[in-house]
């Protein structure tokens, strides 16, 4: 009896200090940091460690992580080999820059060059998503000679002032001018499609003669390229239909400028059967860039285009961190794993696992508009009804929260902050899927 009741205490105490550390780590960050710096629920989690699919944090909760970091977490949490490899690196060098030469960056273009689309072979490695995609609209301007840049609305394109300047979400934009031309068309929106509802083939056209009205209208004519996600994930997981890719790039080559790819979350077999989302329309694109879960949360990303485009920059640039050879271990262990693993397939069966989860709470739910994505990437619209389609906000947050309170980490976006996001690790189990689910469900009743 006296050894259960010493158990309770010292776990009492442990969480009691758990507490006063979370609550030290929320002062500091109101008085040292940013305050624009986006934080999840109303009181943010502090997190402590994690393992797999699994995260706990500094009170010693747990949570399962159906959102990885903003699916970057690609095969979890602290992976073994991951770790050990890293380890490994660090301990014979670790910083070069772009200066010099490395087996481990020459191993990893070799290792993207295996798995992209046809033609896209030459890869320039950056530290972030936004810095891939400002390398891939540079690029894009010194080939073409041109400087209109195409973009979609609901896009998310990164925190640079160009890469603000691309993104067609307002809430995310404090900046309305960049040193080039950005125009946004139509996003390819079915669930909200400005044409028709529902949605339907004819749609298609529609969103096409915008994009060519676009060019003609608020350019000179002559657009140095037309950048987009495969599916839209800022903006809540908007998957275009089919066709679409095929179409925009019909336009956007015949009036002279490239097809930029932005596979910075959709990359890695995320979307399901395919290493990379454009493969599912069977477009191979211009420039391509990706970051995110390509080395299981380190710092790399990387743009890739064609032998004559890369060949177009002859001004001299470095990256100071790009290709770190730490980084590169990351990115090469997190490959390894993904090709042995055959992620695309893995994420196609427990997507089609979670996605029917999903609509099965959606029968259930009136509030659930519409479920959404491909693969490990799957959304719920939120809306007050069906029928009106209104954007519930509300609603989004309260699951939210109550996804929190049953130990279960998911994500928010769309316009609004009315869709919830799910992209949990490519290794997530049946099992798991299957918690994670039932977690959301008790969520759910909530709201």
């Amino acid at each position: 009896m006296a050894t259960i009741l010493t158990e309770r205490a010292d776990t009492a105490a442990s969480a009691a200090q758990g507490q006063a550390m979370a609550e030290a780590v929320k002062a500091g960050h109101r008085e040292y940091l940013f305050p624009c710096e986006t934080r999840l629920y109303e009181d943010p989690l502090v997190l402590a460690s994690g393992s797999g699919t699994w995260v706990t944090d500094v009170t010693g909760r747990e949570y399962l992580d159906l959102f990885a970091g903003i699916l970057t977490t690609s095969v979890g949490h602290a992976n073994p080999e991951v770790v050990e490899r890293v380890q490994r690196q660090l301990e014979t060098l670790g910083h070069t820059s772009t200066l010099y030469l490395t087996e481990n960056e020459v191993e990893m273009a070799r290792a993207l060059a295996s798995i992209a689309p046809p033609g896209l072979k030459r890869t320039f490695f950056t530290n972030s998503g936004t810095e891939a995609i400002e390398t891939a609209v540079l690029l894009a301007c010194v080939y073409t000679g041109r400087t209109d840049i195409i973009a979609l609305r609901y896009s998310y394109s990164g925190r640079s002032t160009l890469a603000t300047n691309l993104t067609g979400h307002g809430g995310w934009r404090p900046l309305t001018s960049s040193l080039v031309a950005v125009k946004h068309t139509l996003s390819p929106y079915s669930y909200r499609c400005p044409f028709k509802q529902p949605c339907d083939e004819s749609c298609l056209d529609a969103f096409i003669r915008d994009l060519e009205e676009v060019i003609i209208t608020t350019t000179n004519g002559k657009p140095a390229a037309f950048l987009a996600e495969t599916i839209q994930g800022v903006g809540g997981y908007v998957v275009p239909p089919a066709g679409y890719f095929q179409r925009v790039a019909e336009v956007i080559h015949k009036y002279g400028g490239l097809l930029i790819i932005d596979e910075v979350q959709t990359g890695f077999g995320r979307t399901g059967n395919q290493w990379f989302g454009i493969q599912h329309w069977g477009v191979s694109p211009d420039i391509m860039v990706m970051a995110k879960g390509i080395a299981n949360g380190f710092p790399v990303a990387a743009t890739m285009t064609r032998d004559e485009i890369a060949a177009s920059w002859t001004a001299r640039t470095i990256s100071t961190f790009g290709g770190n050879p730490v980084g590169m271990a990351a990115a090469l262990a997190t490959h390894d794993i993904m090709v042995r693993e055959n992620v695309p397939a893995r994420a196609q069966q427990r997507g089609a696992q979670l996605r029917a989860g999903l609509e099965a709470l959606q029968q259930q739910h009136p509030w659930m508009g519409e479920v959404r994505g491909m693969g490990l990437m799957q959304a719920i619209e939120c809306v007050e009804d069906r029928r009106t389609k209104t954007p519930s906000p509300a609603k989004a947050k309260r699951l939210l929260e109550a996804a929190k309170a049953e130990g279960v980490l998911i994500g928010i976006g769309g316009m609004h902050g009315h869709v919830i996001r799910i992209g949990p690790s490519l290794l997530i189990s049946e099992a798991e899927v299957s918690e994670g689910l039932d977690r959301l469900s008790r969520a759910c009743s909530r709201v």
